[in-house]
């Protein structure tokens, strides 16, 4: 039996700023629910960010691992980074792969995109894959400190199934990244 869809939306009554950072934007929107109660959202706003799966001729994978603060701990991720305001996605993509690994892709592919945590934040990361990388100088981040990785991606795959690899941007851009390869070669 189909029946219409029901309206879930949330209406906005009010929205307070309680935090602007260089990152993210903080505010709680006071809402009424679909039900007719009122209730609290804390929203965080992000500018978004892309994450790249890189991978050379051989099917080595660069990763980089680093120290998360909110985590305290270091992990292994794939390369990623805010965009700037107004910045192409793609090209956001490739300066950072300059930038963390020293290498640019002379080819790009779209893998996809998605919304990290929408129960609170709007953060969208697009994904891509990058092949046929040349090397450059990494030019590097003023505080970002870092370690490359080089494995066979078959290798990062086996880490994603034992859990070492914990990223939610890196497990979505290798999971892909093997599918997509699988498929064109």
């Amino acid at each position: 039996m189909w029946t219409m869809p029901m309206d879930l939306t949330e209406k906005t009554l009010e929205s307070r700023d309680i935090f602007n950072g260089r990152v993210i934007k903080v505010r709680v929107d006071r809402v009424r629910l679909p039900g007719g109660r009122e209730s609290e959202r804390e929203i965080v706003k992000h500018v978004g960010a892309v994450a790249v799966v890189p991978v050379d001729e051989q099917g080595r994978v660069y990763l980089v691992r680093q120290f998360r603060k909110a985590l305290e701990q270091v992990l292994l991720e794939i390369p990623a980074g805010k965009l700037e305001p107004g910045e192409d996605p793609q090209e956001c993509a490739r300066r950072e792969l300059v930038e963390e690994i020293g290498f640019y892709p002379r080819q790009m592919h779209k893998l996809a995109f998605y919304y990290s945590s929408p129960g609170f934040c709007d953060e969208r990361i697009h994904l891509y894959l990058a092949t046929e990388l040349v090397r450059r100088e990494t030019l590097g981040d003023e505080g970002e400190f870092l370690e490359v990785v080089s494995l066979p991606l078959v290798e990062a795959m086996a880490k994603v199934a034992s859990l070492e690899i914990e990223d939610g941007k890196t497990i979505a851009g290798l999971l892909l990244a093997e599918r997509y390869l699988q498929i064109i070669f």
